[in-house]
């Protein structure tokens, strides 16, 4: 069984926002919206989890999922961190499904093309973990403390990433249970695995895979919604 764990408690605090950034609206539908229909409509995926501050809980169920007429398998309280909601979701997983891979997804991330959800799903099946990234548009510089350029970093080695980060479930749980043992503080999911030794797959995103954060990027929200349009109908 394949399951995607959707992760939708970003506060929208750089976007500037009286409302969470996964619920403002892109032409006429929450942003939460699209990510869900991508997923749902996927026929690799079995079991939807979606992953949301408590106090958010009810506010999506009614604007998001029976407004829309959205179904997911199951919503799970998220923690007071990132790693502590992913956590939580994994937890739910093994408790309740018997998943094989998770696919961990940021809800911000709405318009991940299903090639990229089915490539995750193979390579996790080949090497236990994988994750979509790009090469970076721009020059990478290191600065020193009085920031000034230390060093220029080889942009053909460089891979920003992105999500989903797909992993065999059982690799993913016992790592973040060990993190959470050891009380190590990670950044993304891949750094999970990595941490213990674990190797990460890292095959080609899309530069339309955004992850809506900033004010800025609500304008090729707009427009990834209008294109993509008939994707979600």
């Amino acid at each position: 069984m394949i399951s995607a764990l959707i992760l939708a408690g970003g506060k929208g605090k750089r976007m500037q926002s009286d409302v969470s950034k996964q619920f403002i609206i892109i032409n006429g539908k929450p942003l939460l919206y699209y990510t869900i229909m991508r997923f749902a409509q996927c026929e690799l995926i079995d079991k939807i989890i979606l992953v949301l501050p408590k106090e958010e809980i009810d506010y999506c169920q009614t604007n998001v999922l029976e407004k829309y007429s959205l179904k997911v398998d199951m919503i799970v309280e998220g923690g007071k961190e990132r790693q502590e909601s992913v956590c939580n979701g994994l937890n739910a997983l093994t408790d309740l499904t018997d998943t094989d891979v998770v696919l961990i997804h940021d809800g911000a991330r709405a318009f991940v093309s299903e090639e990229i959800i089915n490539d995750g799903i193979k390579y996790a099946n080949l090497y236990g973990a994988a994750a979509p990234g790009v090469t970076p548009k721009d020059t990478i510089k290191v600065r020193n403390h009085s920031s000034f350029s230390k060093e220029t970093l080889n942009r053909d080695e460089l891979v920003a990433i992105q999500t989903p980060q797909v992993f065999k479930l059982q690799l993913i749980k016992e790592c973040h249970d060990k993190i959470k043992k050891d009380k190590i503080v990670v950044t993304d999911d891949t750094m999970v695995v990595e941490t213990y030794g674990h190797k990460v797959y890292l095959y080609k995103g899309d530069y339309t895979n955004i992850k809506v954060t900033t004010p800025e990027d609500l304008v090729m929200a707009e427009y990834l919604s209008k294109s993509c349009w008939h994707d979600f109908m």
